[in-house]
């Protein structure tokens, strides 16, 4: 059986790949994407606020860009200074790309039933936890 890290980069390049095909046909990338998620579920969004919701999927610089090039394809505006929100064309928009991730995510889960997943996503998330916040007792005791 292969580790852990293994499948995770492999899932998370094969999710990035297909999202980002799947999405292509909206102008947007698997990033652009969670942009406009993060906007869309903060009526007041700002940069900052875009920039550390994401922060464990890209650097600021990616972020940045993503943002610029979803503001410059008219998903979103700047209603005032570092602010974002979706614009009406955005809203219509998203709401047909949602649909199709709705059918990506689906295809995602094929034969993964609902408690597996969840476990999987417990499983990962202790893990996490384990490694950000155990590690530094464990490099204090030795």
């Amino acid at each position: 059986m292969k580790p852990i890290g293994y499948w995770l980069n492999r899932t998370d390049t094969a999710l990035t790949g297909r999202m980002d095909a799947m999405l292509a046909e909206f102008g947007l990338t698997r990033l652009a994407w969670q942009v406009l998620k993060v906007v869309d579920d903060r009526p007041q969004a700002t940069d900052p606020d875009v920039l550390t919701v994401l922060a464990a999927n890209a650097g600021s610089s990616a972020l940045t860009a993503a943002i610029e090039t979803v503001l410059a394809d008219g998903w979103l505006t700047r209603p005032a200074p570092a602010r974002l929100t979706l614009t009406d064309d955005g809203r219509t928009r998203l709401a047909e790309a949602a649909a199709r991730v709705g059918a990506f995510r689906d295809l995602a889960a094929t034969g993964i039933s609902r408690e597996e997943y969840r476990v999987a996503v417990t499983v990962l998330e202790r893990m996490t936890h384990n490694l950000t916040t155990s590690y530094d007792s464990l490099k204090a005791s030795a």
